[in-house]
């Protein structure tokens, strides 16, 4: 079975002092080892012998006005390199009406959807957008209901405590695909912490036009975990439905702590009792889907 990666980066340092400057806040704690470039050849490197043939880049956060720059940067290294094979790509979603700048990036043949984090917490170090509700604003609503017209899926990134403003946004856009991040980042394992997550990833299975992505489950934990993974996984695929369900790898973030052989083996195993149609939708089929892979 070959697998997709649903979910890397590539970057230069030199062009990222957004990325790489101090008034960013690190949901995934210190990142000295990832201040510097890292390239298609090493991402390749990084997957080799792992049976990864297809990948879908994510947007990095460069500064906010190269939103084209970076992803005509990864274009052209797909050009150059073979990878990736799909963009995601920035632009700004709360702006009164994003289609001339969504035009921009449907130029872009690669590009296949867009990210703006809207993840917001009561630890200011986990936070990344202005207010909690945000992601359910009458602009956001207006903008990523625009998403269907060309095509793009919007990858989702909140907390579970957000959970209320994002189904007001999933509900107003029922033509758009959303993409579950990081399978709504997990930051509170206590008993009450699972409760809301599971509570949430509930509300949000429950619309189908919602998919969840397995990736950027070490982020809190900052060590692969093998039984977290499990954990996640096993609730994700019960809740969603394998068809629904997409690993990604979120190199070299995860880098910091592990390497691809052991993070994707932790993901296999946590999902070896599944059939075999299963597991070639969550590592394959959903992915080629859901960004166009064919």
């Amino acid at each position: 079975m070959t697998i997709i990666d649903a979910h890397h980066h590539v970057w230069r340092r030199a062009d990222l002092p957004w990325l790489l400057g101090p008034t960013q806040p690190r949901i995934f704690g210190p990142y000295d080892p990832i201040k510097r470039d890292y390239s298609v050849a090493e991402y390749t490197a990084d997957l080799s012998g792992t049976g990864v043939e297809k990948s879908v880049y994510v947007q990095a956060n460069w500064a906010p006005n190269w939103f084209v720059d970076e992803a005509r940067f990864v274009a052209n290294l797909a050009e150059e390199t073979g990878w990736p094979h799909a963009i995601v790509a920035y632009c700004d979603m709360t702006q009164a009406d994003a289609r001339a700048d969504l035009d921009r990036l449907a130029a872009l043949p690669l590009v296949r959807g867009i990210r703006h984090q809207m993840h917001w917490h009561e630890e200011p170090l986990y936070r990344f957008a202005g207010s909690a509700d945000v992601v359910g604003s009458p602009a956001v609503q207006h903008n990523v209901a625009a998403l269907s017209d060309y095509g793009f899926v919007f990858e989702l990134q909140i907390f579970a405590g957000q959970i209320t403003p994002a189904l007001q946004l999933v509900d107003a856009c029922p033509d758009v695909t959303f993409v579950l991040q990081h399978a709504l980042m997990l930051v509170d394992t206590s008993e009450a912490g699972w409760s809301a997550w599971q509570a949430a990833m509930a509300d949000l299975a429950a619309r189908d036009n919602v998919v969840c992505k397995l990736s950027g489950l070490g982020t809190f934990l900052r060590h692969n975990d093998p039984g977290h993974i499990r954990a996640i996984a096993t609730e994700a695929v019960d809740l969603f439905g394998a068809d629904r369900c997409l690993f990604g790898s979120n190199f070299p973030i995860e880098k910091l702590w592990t390497d691809y052989g052991a993070l994707l083996k932790a993901h296999q195993d946590a999902l070896a009792e599944r059939t075999t149609e299963e597991r070639a939708a969550i590592f394959h089929t959903t992915a080629e889907r859901i960004y166009r892979l064919a």
